[in-house]
């Protein structure tokens, strides 16, 4: 067997099974033993009955009292219980498990662990594990790890199979020169892969993540200043020149652009009049004014009988940028044509706009991942934009650009990351920052508050659709989870739903829902048929929805600040006041302290730089950066010095082999091509 081997070689794994793996994205063995775990499970030692804690997951050994009761609720099976130690009693719930009645004895001991949570007046424990005593001594300080699973994988599936696999793979051959590994203290590969899919300790699985974390950054490190290096030796078989186009766009708008867009601007204007291919990152807040400057990089284009493209992660936005384009033109008196292509559109609507694209007709196209469709050919490609471009992987950003003759790139991110970091992120490309807000936006007001508040938030909320205006509500998860505690979309909705008059119309959203069933919730939101969105941060890069004007995000603590400060940004985007109320339940100095950062401040850049300060090593499994950018199991916060140290090795390798030619580098040479193939191309980055 090697890393290439199907999973059905492995024992047990047969078609079906196979098919179950792949639904989380597992098909090969270097994707099994690449399935990292999300966080560890560490079993403490049995506690009284009298220390249980409420909202905690804890352990109790005891016996159940007399034969469990079933009743029925629906089409659920309530199993119910008494645990009792001594003096001392807990009640205990199951659903749906009523073979526990046969399987557990009243008077022999067991140990029950799960999560206690207080009802009325007395201590619950739902859906607690049962071991006897001796499976559970096996587990105690012994560190579980807890897998993202998918419908129909279960943890027991992933252990079998992670240990049959490890237990076959030669992993001995280490891709890391021994001297990097040395400088930077680095586990061995091997032992890392074992170490963090069964860790011995916590050091040990720090140990192993330590070196898989350093592997992720310095993978895309390499393969991005590669890339890099090849774009730097791109020269056009054109030259554009300005226009008097863009400048009569500029003065014809409505305001006065910043300063900052200005000089973005200027930067943009100079490098799209050179031979030598333009490959630019344009990063600013949300509502510092990114669209405009893509509108007059497109104008441009089209004004030297080229072709511009622009595409952005949805249906709607791209619906939304395609009407305020063709809007702009009508109001400046300008002759470029638009095309809006997207995934929805008819066949025969397809077929006409690729016509039109074809032909030149079309100077501007805007749309989805749509614009890189086999079917889609350009006459003349000069300008390649992608927006809010975290959400597309680089081998989409490559396909598009490939569709023109090496047309200039320009790629827009409002994700607020430190300066220090993005210059290593974005290695391949040059970045500028619009760091200026325009002076007519009314900042976002915000308050921190616990789930004690709610009633006054619903509240509020009511009163401002009563207004007309629109809410969002954000929940950290699709539906409810035995691992996790935390509000799901799901059930919230339904919760709201009860909260609020039957005028006010709630629905939910989030990233599991068919991409038609999401763009029509979104169209909904839009015309104002939906009052109050519940959603996952699924809606961080959605659509502009000037009308809404509350932002309340639940369990606040589970998200890190940069993505708070993305998803309070779908508010005040209209001239209306908007608000931000953040909502968390962990009672810590630690959480309202972070929070209270972005409760003092609307500047992304400058709480990106607190949130880097704040974060480190303990932070590794807690709050995470989810959906800014997606890397496997590093963290760019909590990792920010193992990213610095990892763009250091990749400088000392390529200054003395650049070509990785060495014998000391021929297996990393090797590990690269393969990274590039799959892992490189399909990050969201």
């Amino acid at each position: 067997m090697n890393l290439e081997s199907s999973l059905t070689e492995l024992k047990g794994i047969g078609e079906k099974t196979a098919q179950t793996f792949a639904r989380a994205g597992i098909n090969t063995l270097e994707d099994l033993i690449g399935y990292y775990p999300r966080a560890y499970d560490s079993f403490l030692e049995p506690v009284r009955i009298s220390e249980l804690a409420d909202g905690q997951v804890m352990a109790v050994c005891g016996f159940i009292e007399k034969s469990l009761s079933v009743r029925h609720l629906n089409k659920i099976q309530i199993i119910t219980g008494k645990i009792r130690e001594g003096l001392e009693t807990v009640s205990v719930t199951w659903f749906n498990m009523p073979y526990l009645r046969s399987s557990l004895k009243p008077g022999n001991r067991y140990v029950f662990r799960g999560r206690v949570k207080e009802k009325g007046k007395r201590l619950v424990m739902e859906q607690p594990a049962v071991y006897d005593l001796c499976q559970y001594a096996e587990k105690v300080k012994q560190l579980q790890p807890v897998y993202p699973l998918v419908s129909g994988l279960t943890m027991n599936m992933l252990n079998k199979a992670l240990t049959q696999a490890l237990r076959e793979l030669d992993l001995t051959r280490d891709y890391l020169p021994v001297e990097i590994r040395k400088k930077y203290e680095l586990a061995e590969y091997n032992y890392a892969i074992h170490q963090i899919h069964f860790p011995k300790d916590f050091q040990d699985m720090l140990m192993a993540r330590k070196r898989l974390v350093f592997d992720e950054f310095f993978l895309f490190i390499l393969a991005l200043r590669r890339l890099k290096e090849s774009r730097e030796e791109i020269v056009h078989s054109y030259q554009l020149e300005r226009k008097p186009d863009t400048e009569k766009l500029l003065l014809g708008l409505p305001y006065e652009l910043t300063n900052a867009q200005k000089k973005v601007w200027r930067q943009v204007e100079e490098e799209m009049t050179r031979k030598k291919v333009m490959a630019r990152l344009i990063q600013g807040d949300v509502g510092s004014g990114k669209t405009i400057l893509a509108f007059l990089a497109l104008v441009m284009a089209a004004a030297n009988d080229a072709q511009g493209a622009l595409m952005v992660p949805t249906e709607v936005l791209a619906k939304q940028h395609y009407e305020a384009f063709v809007k702009l033109m009508q109001q400046q008196g300008l002759p470029y044509k638009a095309v809006l292509l997207t995934g929805s559109l008819t066949a025969k609507e397809k077929k006409e706009v690729y016509r039109q694209i074809e032909s030149g007709e079309a100077a501007v196209v805007i749309g989805t991942h749509a614009l890189i469709q086999e079917k889609v050919i350009y006459q003349r490609l000069v300008l390649v934009i992608t927006d809010e471009q975290h959400r597309f992987g680089v081998k989409q950003r490559e396909a598009l650009s490939f569709k023109g003759e090496l047309p200039h790139t320009i790629v827009m991110s409002a994700t607020p990351i430190p300066r220090t970091l993005a210059v290593i992120l974005y290695g391949d490309l040059d970045v500028s920052v619009i760091d200026e807000l325009p002076s007519a936006r009314l900042p976002i007001k915000n308050c921190v508050v616990n789930t004690s508040y709610r009633p006054k938030a619903y509240a509020f909320i009511r009163r401002e659709v009563e207004k007309g205006r629109q809410a969002y509500v954000i929940c950290p998860m699709v539906e409810e989870s035995e691992a996790i505690e935390a509000e799901n979309v799901i059930d919230y909705t339904e919760k709201l739903r009860r909260q609020m008059p039957e005028t006010i119309r709630v629905e939910y959203l989030h990233g599991k829902m068919k991409a038609k069933e999401k763009n029509e919730i979104m169209e909904r939101f839009l015309k104002r048929e939906i009052q109050v969105l519940v959603s996952t941060t699924v809606i961080e890069v959605g659509v502009n929805v000037p009308n809404a004007t509350v932002m309340m995000i639940e369990n606040a603590e589970r998200f890190g600040l940069a993505q708070l400060h993305q998803l309070r940004g779908r508010v005040g985007r209209g001239n209306r006041q908007s608000y931000c109320i953040m909502v968390h339940e962990a009672d810590n100095q630690a959480v309202t302290q972070r929070l209270e950062i972005l409760n003092k401040s609307n500047d992304g850049f400058e709480i990106a730089e607190k949130d880097l300060q704040l974060r480190g090593p303990g932070d590794v499994f807690g709050i995470r950066q989810s959906g800014l950018l997606d890397f496997q199991i590093a963290d760019i916060f909590a990792d920010a010095s193992i990213m610095q140290s990892a763009n250091e090795a990749v400088g000392q390798i390529l200054e003395q082999d650049t070509q990785l030619c060495m014998p000391q580098h021929r297996d990393l040479r090797k590990k690269l091509i393969g990274y590039t193939k799959n892992g490189f191309e399909n990050l969201n980055i």
